[in-house]
């Protein structure tokens, strides 16, 4: 299957969105003085354990986006350069 560059751009670009994103978002999380993350003993809560899966869950789902959108602009960098050289 072949990605247009627009869709290889998005992908590529969706993919570092989704990490810039998460990784803010795991960051306050880690910091979180509300009570909802942490309970009064400084231990996790169910809050926290599963806003952590659900960033990790997008850190890989935006990963493998992302990588589909990197070999599509690789693979359009690569034929251009082969039509230009025929």
């Amino acid at each position: 299957m072949r990605l247009s560059r627009a869709a290889s751009w998005f992908l590529l670009a969706f993919g570092v969105w989704s990490w810039f994103i998460w990784v803010s978002f795991v960051r306050n999380l880690w910091k979180d003085g509300s009570g909802l993350a942490f309970d009064a003993a400084g231990d996790p809560t169910a809050y926290f354990w599963v806003h952590l899966l659900l960033a990790v869950a997008s850190f890989l789902l935006g990963t493998a986006v992302g990588v589909i959108g990197l070999l599509g602009v690789r693979a359009l960098r690569r034929e251009s350069r082969t039509e230009a050289g025929a």
